[in-house]
């Protein structure tokens, strides 16, 4: 099954710093620099069309009406650990969105997700949120994720990652068919283990230098 909503992004950029992140050989700093300059970039995709509103400004030379982003602004929410990788070149991008997290780990023997926390803004539910996390493996994290912020009130909702698995994309396209799916990359599949092949190894171990 594919996800209606899927993007797979193509741009030569995004290529090129996905296969860097990919690398063996790319150190914890190196990976965590492209992985900024990759969220960025999946940002700028993932945010395309935003809705606008047109405002009256004064230029140097004369006044006019120019658009500016309409309404209640961004909410970004990382699925700790891996997802403060790519958000920080989001908040780059968006310096004033909300940012809320939400902590979830996969049991190795079930591999279910287990939330252990979640902190949201205030007026999550009046604004468009982004849920960023590196892998989209089997999709349950992700799943439990937008659960997660639809129970807080939210009804518009993204997801962006760097690599997805065919499994992955088939279980959010089951749970959550009307969530937009932003990957960099659509890989292979899952291996025994549940991880994504070739992938590019463990996002958070990589960013945090923790194997």
């Amino acid at each position: 099954m594919s996800h209606p909503n899927l993007t797979v992004l193509d741009h030569p950029l995004i290529r090129h710093k996905l296969t860097l992140l990919r690398r063996r050989e790319t150190s914890t700093g190196g990976f965590r620099r492209v992985a900024r300059e990759i969220g960025l970039l999946l940002g700028y995709e993932a945010m395309r069309d935003l809705p606008l509103e047109m405002v009256p400004i004064e230029t140097p030379l004369e006044p006019m009406l120019s658009p500016v982003i309409a309404g209640k602004k961004l909410c970004l929410v990382s699925i700790l650990r891996a997802g403060q990788g790519l958000l920080d070149g989001m908040l780059d991008l968006v310096p004033s969105a909300r940012v809320g997290h939400v902590g979830l780990y996969r049991d190795p023997h079930t591999l279910v997700p287990v939330e252990y926390y979640v902190k949201l803004p205030e007026d999550v539910a009046e604004r468009l949120v982004i849920l960023v996390d590196p892998m989209l493996a089997t999709g349950h994290s992700a799943a439990a994720a937008v659960d997660r912020v639809r129970e807080a009130g939210v009804t518009r909702i993204r997801f962006a990652c760097l690599v997805a698995a065919p499994e992955g994309v088939a279980a959010m396209a089951e749970a959550h068919p009307d969530v937009p799916v932003f990957a960099c990359g659509l890989d292979r599949g899952l291996d025994e283990h549940a991880y994504i092949r070739p992938g590019l190894g463990d996002a958070g171990d990589r960013l945090f230098g923790t194997k």
